[in-house]
This record gives C-alpha cells, structure tokens and sequence, in this order.
C-alpha cells in the first residue's frame, strides 16, 4: 500500500507542476502559476512601455538634426554625426543592458532603473531648451552661409549640457529596448512558437504606433509650440510608459538572473585552448555534458524546461573544451565545460554573420532620419497656405501603412504561408530578413532618383518639388524594416537559452548602433575623399546647401552596398544551421506528434496506478 500511496502522490504532484512554470517567478520569488502569470495579459503592460517608449525616443531622435542645426548652430554635416552618434550610442549601449538584465538585475529591475534615467534625460533636454541662456544667441543657420550673421557654436558648458541629456537618454533607452523584447517574450514559453510570433508582430505594431504619434503630434508640438514643449511632451509619454510597466508587476513571469553571462562562454575558450593538442573524439557520445543519445533525446523532445542543447559539428575545436582527460577527478570549470556550453558559443559564434548582415541596413535607416529629413527642408512642404508638413513628419509615412500591413500580415499572410511552409510563423525569421535586406536596396534607388530631380530642378529652373516626392523612399524602407527587424528579434531571441534571451536581442540593436556609427564614418570618407578628387574642393556632402552638395550620388552609392550586402546575407543564410534542440521547423504535424506522445505517457502512468490499485 505504501507503493499504492507513493504512486499517487507523485501523480498528484505531476498534476500540479502542469499548474506551476518551475523556470520563471513571480515579483516574489515564487514559481509561477499558469493561470495568474504570463500570457498576452502580461505582456501587454510591457508593450504599453514599448509604445510610449518609442514615442518618447522617437519625437526627439527624428527631429533632433533641426534642434542641433538650428538652435545649437552646428554645422549640417557635423550635426548629422551628432544625431548618428547618438542614435547608434542608444543601440550600442543595448549590449550592456542586456548583460546587467541576464546577470544581475533581471529584465523588470533593469527597465524600471533605466527609465528614469531616460526620464531625467528628457527633462534636461526641456530645460536646456526653455532657456536661452543655456542655448547659443538666435540666428538663421539657412541664410548664414557665408558667416555674415555670425551663427556661433554651442561651445563649453553649452555644449555640455546638450550632450549630457542626449547620452542621459542613450543610457536610458539603451538599456530599456532589450529587455523590453525579451521581457515581453519572457511571458510566453518557448514552446508556444505561434504565440511568440504574434507577440513580435504586436511589438511591432506597438513600435509602429509610437513612431506614428512621434512623427506627427509631437513633431507638430515641436514645430509650433517649441522644442521646450516637445521635450516637455517625450517626458511625459516616457513617465506614462514606466507606469504601465509598474501596473503589470503582479502578473509578469520574470525569468531570474544567473550570474554574469560571459563566464561561461570564456570558460570555453579557455578551456578549449587548454587542450588544443587533444583530439576530437569521433563519437561525441564520451564529450562531457553530451545530450546525444536516443534516450536523452526523448527527454528532450518532450521536456518544457529543457534548458540543454545538443552537439552540432561546427567549430568542432571548441569540442576539445568537453575532453575528459582526468578520469574520475574533478576538473575544474576553466578547463572541462559541458556540451551545453559550447554549443551556446557556437551559436553565438554563427548568429555573428546574420548580425553583420544587417549593418547596412540600418545605415540606410540612418540617412532617412538625417539627410532625408534636411532633404525635405529644402522642398515645398506646404498643403494649404495655413497648414505646413514638418519634414521630420516624413517618417511617419511608412509607419502610416505599417500599421494597417502589420495586422494585415498576421492575420493573412501567416495563415496562408502556413499551409506552404508547414511553419507557425508562415515563413523562417532568416527568410523573413533576407526579404527585408532585399527590399531596403530599392529605398536608396528611389531615394536617389527623386534627389537628381529636386536638385536639377531647383537649380536649372529654380522651381521647388513638392515634399511628397520623396515619401517612397519612406514608404519603400518602412515595409523592409517590417520583414527584417520583426525577423532579426525573432530569430535571436529563439536562439537564446535561458538567460541569455536579452543579450542575444540587444544584439539587434547592437546592429543598429553600428549602422549608425557606419554612416557618420562614410560621411566622413565620402566628403574626404571627393573634396580631393573634385576640382572645387568641395565634397559630397560638405556644404550646408543640398543645392550644392551631391546628395544623390551618395544615395547611389547606398544601393549599391546594399544589394552587395543581400547577395553576402544570402550566402551567410544558407551556411547557417540551427542546433536540433532550437530548431524553429517544428511543424503543426510534428508538434501534433508531440502532444501525442506526452499523452501516451500518462496514459502510462494511468494504467501503473490502475494496477497499484488492483
């Protein structure tokens, strides 16, 4: 009878676990419940963040050329730079975000300590314009090109004010972006890959909508009430954020730091090149830690916690950091690592070329938010003789038709692929970049185009284009981003094992930064070296005066490094594998399969009991 007990006090506990997820807790410290925690319920507290967020960042990054060029009196090329600087600075500090959230804090402590720092950012930039002595002295940077009005620098404690709210702010949104994904994320299991899907599409969307707001009402309150107010207004939107995320603290799983996260990836190679003579064992059977065996595999398949990964044969020299070379002693972790380990750093190892794929892409996305912008100063922004289109409003176009085409391709594009495919998310995240990469090239070609004709025509017939020439650059990019950003989150978060999921994502990020650090260098060699070979001395992009630079011949330019880098993602694409226990080809059939199996355990376990009762 105690057999008889045992039995049905494990199958009682076996009932309750499917109650409690052992993987993640509550604001407490406790494991979560199923039915209290997670779920889109959570999830949608963090969004209200994300979309706040980006309102908040976005009204001031999109508009932030006009500020610096006409109020801080920087010259055209130099403020460009500054907001490149910037923009990839906030990118670039996602990578520190995301290892404080895995290692130390966890995703929530990270965004909640990080966006006051954003905040205070926001309130710095308002005060600093709100008064003018903490500005240089007014006058028209447009008409002062020949030095005249005597248009003077921000300079000293100016100048410092000004870049110290700006990197305030690049701490603050740095650190939030990558937690906010994977947090998001984090609310959903892994397994639910159709639910995980839909998330990324509604963050998008999310994103979409706070660029949307961004670009219209509060660059409109920018434009017409003043840049104090439109600062005043980010921190507003940011402190509404911080406190939809503050109302969501009881329902979030929170998936708890694990320690610092490069320890083990740099116990991996240093082991490895410990025992770099040692030799690869054929059968990766005898490796320490390796899950490649029938049975484990078994385990695997079925287990919802699974937190290892199985042997692939890339990098095999990193294999030697799983060689036994001490039988029954006990190595120490700086010269014996588990599979799991390895396999974590050839991940990393491989998603490197995809990342570095993405890197033109987002010095495309840069020029829109710069030259593009000051390229509709310079044409006729007027609807009626009241109403005036702010040129940073430009942007807002896209987003204008993202949000109808984001809903569009959950709702109908996913379901049909599916049927193709045999895949939750209708098409691979890989394959979802590549069509964005793609696509984006065609951005820079129409953006060329529509730069010859407004400046031949502004100089051969002194006539002004409308502003509205060049929304298909915008419209054009804005429906890549769609495919490329959505997939790139996607397919690193996916990626990810257990507390690695923000680091992973700030990675995408991490590829925004570098494109943006890339342009202000390519402005830089461009200018540098067409001032040489021009016979006025003057370079592409050297004078305050679009008229005079040769803006279109660095949009051709684009295009062509762009659709070289699609042919490059092409070939990275396909080299690229997924390690078997992350694969994302599970298909409906498959995971039918699954359940199927699962249930014919318990069906076993059903009839063990049964016989213990008889």
């Amino acid at each position: 009878m105690d057999s008889v007990e045992k039995t049905r006090e494990l199958k009682r506990d076996s009932m309750l676990s499917l109650d409690v997820d052992e993987t993640a807790v509550d604001w407490r410290g406790r494991p979560c419940k199923a039915n209290k925690h997670g779920g889109m319920t959570a999830a949608v507290f963090v969004l209200g963040l994300q979309a706040f967020e980006m309102t908040a960042i976005a009204a001031v990054g999109n508009n932030l050329i006009t500020y610096v060029f006409n109020e801080m009196h920087f010259p055209l090329s130099k403020s460009a730079n500054i907001v490149t600087n910037f923009i990839g600075t906030v990118f670039l500090l996602s990578l520190f975000g995301g290892f404080l959230s895995d290692s130390y804090l966890g995703s929530f402590w990270t965004m909640l300590i990080f966006g006051f720092v954003e905040l205070s950012g926001f309130i710095l930039l308002s005060v600093q314009a709100h008064l003018p002595q903490l500005r240089p002295s007014p006058c028209n940077m447009l008409t002062d090109t020949d030095g005249t009005q005597n248009c003077q620098e921000a300079k000293g404690y100016k100048a410092l004010i000004l870049y110290l709210a700006l990197y305030l702010v690049a701490l603050g949104s740095g650190c939030l972006k990558p937690n906010i994904i994977s947090h998001g994320a984090d609310q959903f299991k892994k397994q639910e890959s159709k639910k995980l899907s839909t998330y990324f599409n509604v963050a998008y969307f999310a994103f979409c909508m706070g660029q949307l707001i961004a670009l219209t009402l509060l660059v409109w309150v920018q434009t017409h009430s003043g840049m104090d107010i439109g600062f005043g207004v980010s921190a507003a939107a940011m402190a509404v954020g911080l406190i939809s995320l503050i109302f969501g603290i009881f329902v979030y799983r929170n998936k708890s730091p694990r320690g610092s996260i490069f320890t083990p990836i740099a116990q991996v190679f240093v082991a490895a090149i410990t025992k770099r003579k040692q030799i690869c064992p054929s059968n990766t059977y005898i490796l320490h830690g390796s899950q490649n065996n029938i049975a484990t595999n078994r385990v695997l398949a079925i287990s919802p916690n699974n937190r290892n990964l199985l042997h692939t044969e890339k990098f095999r020299f990193l294999d030697k950091a799983c060689i036994k070379v001490q039988d029954g002693a006990n190595e120490s972790p700086w010269k014996l690592c588990t599979v799991t380990q390895v396999e974590q750093v050839k991940i990393i190892m491989s998603v490197v070329p995809i990342f570095a794929c993405t890197i033109i892409f987002n010095t495309i996305l840069a020029q829109l938010q710069t030259f593009s912008v000051q390229q509709g100063s310079a044409m006729n922004n007027k609807i009626t003789n009241r109403f005036q289109i702010p040129p940073a409003s430009l942007q807002a176009i896209p987003y204008i038709l993202l949000i109808f085409v984001v809903p569009l391709y959950e709702i109908v594009f996913v379901p049909v692929a599916s049927k193709f495919t045999k895949k939750d998310s209708g098409i691979s995240p890989l394959q979802r970049v590549g069509v964005g990469l793609f696509v984006a090239t065609f951005s820079m070609v129409a953006a060329a185009l529509i730069e010859k004709k407004r400046r031949t025509a502004a100089l051969n017939s002194n006539q002004i284009l409308s502003i509205f020439w060049i929304a298909p650059q915008f419209l054009i990019f804005g429906l890549s981003e769609m495919f490329t950003a959505v997939g790139l989150i996607e397919f690193f978060y996916k990626q990810s094992l257990e507390g690695m999921q923000s680091f992973l994502t700030a990675m995408t990020y991490c590829s925004y930064s570098f494109g943006f650090y890339l342009s202000s260098l390519l402005v830089s060699l461009v200018n540098k070296i067409t001032s040489r070979t021009s016979s006025s001395a003057h370079g592409w992009l050297s004078d305050n005066d679009l008229n005079k630079d040769r803006l279109d011949l660095f949009y051709w330019l684009l295009a062509a490094l762009s659709l070289i880098n699609f042919f490059n993602y092409l070939f990275w694409s396909r080299w690229y594998s997924y390690n078997p226990s992350l694969s994302p080809t599970t298909t409906p059939h498959e995971s039918h399969g699954e359940d199927l199996e699962n249930q014919s355990l318990n069906n076993n376990i059903s009839k063990h009991i049964l016989r213990a009762d008889n």
